[in-house]
C-alpha cells in the first residue's frame, strides 16, 4: 500500500532523480553531522563537567590535525553539494533544441495554455512522454510561479517578460501543478494537471482540435492586421529592419551595443520599440502597448520565429554558386 505521506513526490520527469538524490544527499549529512555533534556536546558535558568547587581544569593543547579535518571535511561535502546542484542548475537552464514549445499565461487565477498547433486549454496541459518540452510564460497581472511537484520543475511567471522552463516526463501519468507564489485571494486555486500520454495518444488527441488558427497563422494575420509588413519587408528595403532569419541572431544596436534576438527581445521591440534602435534604422514604430493582448503578443512572436527557416533558405540560396558562372 503507497504510503499517504511519501518522503518525495513520484518522480515523473527527467530531472526528478537527481534533484531528490541531490536533496537525499544534503538530508543524510545534515542528520549525521547534527547527530554527531549533539552527541560529542553530550559527552563532553557529561566527561568533562566540573565536580567539586575546588576543581581546576587541566590545561589543554590545540590539535592541528582535528582542526583541519573540521575544516576540509566539511568543505569538501559543501562543495560537493554546490558541484552537484550547479551541474543540474545548468541542466535546467540550458534549454534543448527539440523542444516542443507551448505557451502559458498566468492571470489571477487561472492558467491559459496553448499548443503548438494552436489548440488552447485552461488549467490543463497535454504533453507527450519522452519528448523535450519547453514552457514560454508570461502573466497579465502579478508574479505567479508555474511548479509541477511531481517534475522538480518550477519557475516564476513575471508581468512584463518571458520565463522558460524545460522538462521532458518519463511516465505516462496525470500530474498536479499550481501556482507556487501567493498572487492574491484565490491564489490556492489556481492550479490544474499535466496529463502526459504516449506519442500515439497525443497525435490523437491533437487531431481533435477544435480547428483553432495556429499561433504562427494567427500572427501572420496580426502582422498583417497591423500593417507590420508595410515597414518589415523581405527583403530589407522597408522602413523597419527585415525580420526573415533575424530570430535567434546577434542584433547590432544604434548606440554600438549588440542584442539576442529571443523572445523577450521581439516582445520589447513591439511594446516599447524605442528602447533598443538597430542600426541603421531611424526610431519610427509605435507603440503597441495596450493594443495587443499577451496572447497577441505570443502569437506575434511565433509568426517572427516561424521567418526563420525562410531566412536561413534564403542566406541558402544567395550563397550557392552560379551554375552558369566560370570559375
Amino acid at each position: 500500500m503507497q504510503s499517504q505521506l511519501p518522503l518525495f513526490p513520484e518522480q515523473a520527469s527527467n530531472f526528478a532523480g537527481s534533484i531528490d538524490g541531490l536533496m537525499l544527499y544534503i538530508l543524510v549529512t545534515s542528520v549525521f553531522f547534527s547527530a554527531l555533534i549533539t552527541f560529542v556536546i553530550l559527552f563532553c558535558f557529561v566527561k568533562y563537567r566540573r565536580r567539586s568547587k575546588t576543581e581546576v581544569g587541566t590545561p589543554m593543547e590545540g590539535s592541528l590535525a582535528l582542526e583541519t579535518a573540521w575544516t576540509v571535511i566539511p568543505f569538501l561535502l559543501a562543495m560537493g553539494m554546490f558541484g552537484w546542484g550547479a551541474r543540474i542548475y545548468v541542466d535546467y537552464r540550458r534549454v534543448p533544441r527539440d523542444t516542443l514549445d507551448i505557451y502559458v499565461i498566468a492571470k489571477q487565477w487561472m492558467w491559459k495554455l496553448q499548443q503548438p498547433d494552436g489548440r488552447r486549454e485552461i488549467n490543463e496541459l497535454h504533453v507527450p512522454v519522452d519528448r523535450n518540452v519547453k514552457l514560454v510564460m508570461a502573466s497579465e497581472d502579478v508574479v505567479h510561479d508555474f511548479f509541477v511537484p511531481a517534475f522538480r520543475v518550477k519557475m516564476d511567471v513575471v508581468p512584463g517578460r518571458y520565463t522558460t522552463l524545460w522538462f521532458r516526463a518519463t511516465k505516462p501519468g496525470r500530474y498536479h501543478f499550481f501556482c507556487s507564489q501567493y498572487c492574491g485571494t484565490n491564489h490556492a486555486l489556481m492550479g490544474g494537471w499535466v496529463t502526459v500520454m504516449e506519442p500515439s495518444d497525443y497525435a490523437a488527441w491533437l487531431s481533435g482540435s477544435s480547428g483553432e488558427a495556429s499561433p504562427v497563422s494567427a500572427g501572420e494575420k496580426l502582422f498583417q492586421q497591423f500593417a507590420c509588413n508595410t515597414c518589415h519587408l523581405p527583403e530589407g528595403t522597408g522602413r523597419g529592419p527585415r525580420l526573415n532569419g533575424v530570430y535567434g541572431s546577434k542584433i547590432q544596436l544604434a548606440d554600438g551595443s549588440s542584442v539576442v534576438a529571443d523572445e523577450a527581445y521581439i516582445r520589447e521591440s513591439i511594446v516599447t520599440p524605442r528602447a533598443k534602435i538597430v542600426a541603421g534604422y531611424q526610431p519610427l514604430m509605435p507603440t503597441f502597448q495596450g493594443l495587443l493582448k499577451e496572447e497577441q503578443i505570443l502569437d506575434l512572436i511565433a509568426y517572427v520565429k516561424s521567418l526563420q527557416a525562410q531566412g536561413a533558405t534564403a542566406s541558402a540560396a544567395s550563397a550557392a554558386p552560379d551554375k552558369g558562372r566560370t570559375k
